[in-house]
């Protein structure tokens, strides 16, 4: 059950200066496209001075597509927040990789668990992934010497690895993904499909609270939306963090407030009333009935 508004919860919404928002599930519709409620939403939050980040695990080329259609300037943040990428130039603000030997570590441990799993690697702006991974439907095609076994992919540092089992949903291989990052890398998820790992000390929340930082802007001037594991610290750093009702167990249960699914413009739904001034609203404010 998500907390209940409260004054103090009141007082943040009142001086919101940023608004971060995952992509898939959250702000996308299921078929990763914007509706035109939404479109217009954030057109409004723009004109009201507001800045929108982008908070995603997708790599840096999903997002400049969308932000080109959006209009928008400024920074997103990808894969998980190992990636802060300026929009209008193309070039890696930040960049926080997983080291070689901890991604070749990762890969040989998991292998020894599930014999199956098949991997994929973002390096910066590159993608490489298996033969065996580009067969279970990858969306990104590896150009060159980037569609490789796995230690040859993690032979250099890399952005984020991705592991995928061909039967077995991520959520099921978590807990033993947990215990195979250990110390050496965040794992957590963002689809069923594939587990994610990053560098330790890496997530949405960490890359987030250091742009903050460099605008100026406090944890408690932000409004974070969210679906899946990988928002959860996101959503509790930021003064609001709201789950889409259509979100995971996990990400529901850490939210401040819950509005509606991604299908209905959930999270326009919410910024619509939050540039209108109206704060206490049920489907924003309160769980979902099951």
């Amino acid at each position: 059950m998500a907390r209940e508004d409260n004054a103090v919860g009141e007082r943040r919404a009142h001086h919101v200066r940023l608004i971060a928002t995952d992509l898939d599930g959250t702000l996308l519709r299921d078929d990763r496209l914007l509706s035109p409620r939404t479109r217009r939403t954030l057109a409004r939050l723009t004109s009201a001075g507001i800045a929108l980040v982008l908070v995603t695990a997708r790599p840096p080329r999903f997002v400049a597509q969308l932000a080109e259609e959006l209009g928008l300037r400024g920074a997103a943040i990808c894969c998980n927040g190992a990636l802060v990428y300026d929009i209008a130039t193309g070039a890696l603000v930040e960049h926080s990789p997983l080291a070689s030997e901890d991604a070749r570590a990762l890969v040989v441990s998991l292998r020894e668990l599930y014999p199956e799993m098949a991997f994929a690697v973002e390096r910066g702006l590159e993608y490489g992934c298996e033969p065996a991974y580009l067969s279970l439907g990858s969306l990104s095609q590896p150009q060159g010497d980037l569609l490789a076994e796995a230690l040859a992919l993690c032979a250099q540092p890399v952005t984020k690895l991705i592991a995928r089992h061909p039967q077995r949903a991520a959520e099921d291989l978590f807990p033993a993904a947990l215990r195979v990052a250990g110390a050496r890398a965040v794992a957590t998820y963002s689809s069923s499909r594939f587990l994610e790992f990053s560098a330790s000390g890496i997530d949405k929340a960490s890359a987030l609270a250091r742009y903050c930082a460099r605008l100026g802007v406090s944890p408690a001037e932000v409004v974070a939306f969210g679906d899946m594991p990988n928002d959860i610290p996101m959503l509790r750093w930021a003064g609001r963090g709201v789950a889409v009702a259509n979100a995971h167990p996990e990400a529901l249960a850490a939210a401040d407030a819950i509005t509606a699914a991604n299908m209905d413009d959930g999270v326009a739904r919410y910024l619509d009333r939050l540039l209108e001034g109206d704060y206490q609203v049920n489907d924003a404010t309160t769980a979902p009935s099951a």
